[in-house]
């Protein structure tokens, strides 16, 4: 496995459209776990699309399970995400690994089901919401070529210089 370098804002390879995957094999596997890995490695991540890396195909990991006292289905590998139906909208600050000085506010439907592919290919359906759904959207926004500041409520009022991350086991 490797870590990948994220590409971050205002790389123009961050606004490329990704094409669906068509070929479900080891390299792809192979993929995904490099792209896991980087999510992994850095601070606070729960998902990460493979655009992100300059890869521009439909792929998103997301795993909120670290989060306590959360509603999520454990660690997800959607390829190929259609959100199917959506319900209710709800304000919620966003951060990115693609955007990694500022955070913002951006509505999102608060509940989605969710059809997709898992990295063999296999169809699979998901009911969520809350904190899950958000995330999922977020990462889904990448294979569009937008970043959550496409989606503030106002630049003006609604965007944040991000506190500095610290690494783990860092004494700053």
């Amino acid at each position: 496995m490797a870590l990948m370098e994220i590409l971050v804002y205002p790389d123009p390879r961050l606004k490329q459209i990704s094409e669906p995957v068509e070929e479900f094999n080891d390299d792809l596997r192979s993929f995904i776990e490099d792209l896991e890995e980087t999510m992994r490695n850095g601070p606070g991540g729960v998902g990460i699309a493979s655009p992100q890396v300059g890869r521009f195909e439909r792929i998103v990991i997301v795993d909120v399970s670290s989060k306590p006292k959360i509603k999520h289905h454990g660690r997800l590998i959607l390829i190929n995400p259609e959100i199917t139906a959506y319900n209710g909208f709800a304000v919620g600050r966003e951060g990115c690994m693609s955007v990694p000085d500022y955070t913002g506010n951006v509505v999102r439907a608060e509940a989605i089901e969710l059809a997709a592919q898992d990295e063999y290919g296999q169809e699979q359906t998901f009911e969520m919401e809350g904190y899950e759904a958000r995330a999922v959207q977020h990462e889904m926004d990448h294979l569009e070529g937008l970043l959550f500041l496409d989606r503030l409520v106002s630049r003006r009022t609604d965007l944040f210089q991000r506190k500095a991350y610290k690494k783990a086991g860092s004494k700053k």
